[in-house]
């Protein structure tokens, strides 16, 4: 198989830098794994890097979609996929960077996504429905689903309940379409959340607010900004006086990036294939270590 290296790990833990300064050493493109930064206009919320901060590195699913558009996995793999496909046909190394677990896992356990979609109205009466209700629906539909799912986990059940009511009754398997060398940038917790909270700050800084007052002003609905979480989410309640301060409104977001950034620690921690880096040490060097082993050894 062609080889597909990868870098992630929580927000604010340095991810895009890294890749940055791995890919100019060894002539590489990036392909962005975040769910945000595939919109046009959210640029600082999202920590887009600008063409400056590229360095003159390519990258690759950046403004893919338009604010208001649904954007689902299902297309973020496919035009993964396409940019991969097309990086390697140059004789150029790919390089996957980002922090969106699921879209990760997507590329590098090579997910057999259902090709049908999901009606959205469908979609939000699945969603209404309880735990307890989702899973009467599939011992009854398809008991055999049931012996594979974390049945407090109601996404998954969510999702194996459309995958009946659009007919598919088996589990569709995996099946990788690259050799993937999965790289994660690792802090202390104490040294993740300052990054967090001097990164929200310049992020303020920058014009946090303004941006997401000026996607509305555009034409962004408050349903697509509520649903991009965390900034957007936060700084559309705050801008719809929903906190009864700044202050209010700084500290609730703050605590909800930490949570984040936890959350995104227990997803990853699943994955058993990725190399932490040190990043208090010297993460660019042993990231280089590990890619020349990488693309050195045969398939």
């Amino acid at each position: 198989m062609n080889k597909l290296l990868v870098i992630t790990g929580p927000t604010a833990s340095g991810k895009s830098g890294l890749g940055i300064e791995l890919a100019k050493i060894y002539g590489a493109e990036i392909i962005s794994a975040d769910s945000r930064q595939v919109f046009r206009g959210l640029d600082i919320g999202s920590g887009k890097v600008t063409p400056e901060e590229t360095e003159g590195v390519p990258h690759h699913l950046l403004d893919v979609a338009q604010p208001n558009d649904f954007f689902s996995v299902m297309d973020f793999q496919k035009m993964a996929y396409t940019a991969a496909d097309d990086i390697i046909s140059r004789n150029v190394k790919a390089f996957m960077v980002g922090g969106t677990g699921l879209y990760v896992n997507s590329v590098v356990d090579g997910y057999n996504i259902m090709e049908k979609k999901i009606d959205p109205e469908l979609r939000n009466e699945v969603a209404s429905r309880t735990i307890g209700e989702l899973i009467s629906f599939l011992e009854e539909r398809n008991p055999e689903s049931l012996k594979k799912l974390d049945l407090k986990n109601k996404r998954r059940l969510e999702r194996a309940v459309e995958r009946v009511l659009l007919g598919y009754t088996e589990e569709p398997v995996n099946t990788p379409r690259y050799e993937t060398l999965v790289l994660g940038t690792d802090w202390p917790r104490e040294m993740l959340y300052e990054r967090i909270r001097q990164r929200l700050d310049a992020r303020l800084e920058q014009g946090m607010i303004d941006e997401v007052s000026g996607l509305r002003a555009d034409g962004a609905t408050d349903e697509f900004l509520y649903g991009l979480g965390l900034e957007y989410r936060y700084i559309l309640m705050y801008l719809r006086n929903e906190f009864e301060s700044f202050q209010a409104f700084y500290d609730k977001l703050f605590m909800e990036i930490r949570h984040l950034a936890k959350e995104q620690m227990t997803w990853f921690r699943k994955r058993k294939d990725i190399v932490w880096l040190d990043m208090t040490g010297n993460p660019l060097e042993e990231a280089v270590k590990l890619t020349d082993e990488f693309y050195s050894c045969l398939s």
